[in-house]
């Protein structure tokens, strides 16, 4: 059996397209507007995202038989709070100006409803390694969208990329202030949320009549 049609391999890929958290289950949007306003910011976002949300879910399955059922939600959030800690000390050595930013939206990771979503769902219910992939899916599938959001509405806002301003953009494009402000954030949401859907392919529908 090749790992695309394994467990493993299911888990990861359906979070990136058919599941993905952000256009598709709507989970994770306070952080898709808050910080997708520079590609920066969303990088150390999502990279703090795919650590904690894979490595939760590996956690939560590998004590998934070790957990009572009264205190399973509180253990959750133990154990994302663990690894969130550890990716915002990770952020504020190594950048500490962005974590400035950034730093409250950090904490919210441990809340954050991708992690808790994936965690009750599928890790208390799946082996470990299904469920780290179901994890790593869903932190890449919302930092594809995070992403591509923070690309547009840097570039188109403030006219660079990574901070290195665009040579010669200035030439023929207008900085669209908006775009960098919150309004901006819902505009391009609801678009890339628009287009994703568009191109979704839906099950048939095999019911009714012929």
């Amino acid at each position: 059996m090749s790992f695309k049609n394994s467990a493993s391999g299911t888990a990861l890929l359906k979070n990136l397209w058919q599941d993905n958290p952000v256009f598709r289950q709507v989970l994770g949007i306070c952080s898709t507007l808050a910080v997708t306003n520079l590609v920066l910011n969303t990088l150390l976002m999502c990279g703090g995202l795919i650590f904690a949300t894979a490595l939760t879910s590996l956690t939560v399955s590998l004590l998934r038989d070790y957990t009572p059922k009264q205190v399973r939600m509180m253990v959750q959030v133990l154990i994302a709070a663990a690894y969130v800690i550890v990716v915002d000390i990770a952020i504020r050595a190594f950048f500490p100006e962005v974590h400035k930013v950034i730093g409250p939206y950090v904490g919210l990771i441990i809340t954050n409803c991708i992690i808790m979503g994936r965690a009750e769902a599928y890790a208390c219910k799946n082996p470990p390694l299904p469920s780290f992939c179901d994890g790593l899916g869903a932190g890449i599938g919302y930092s594809l969208v995070l992403l591509s959001i923070a690309v547009v509405r840097e570039v188109a806002g403030f006219g660079t990329l990574l901070g290195f301003t665009l040579p010669r953009l200035d030439l023929w494009w207008h900085q669209w202030t908006i775009l960098v402000m919150p309004p901006g954030a819902f505009f391009m949401l609801a678009l890339v949320a628009w287009l994703a859907n568009s191109f979704v392919v839906k099950p048939a529908n095999t019911g009714g009549a012929k």
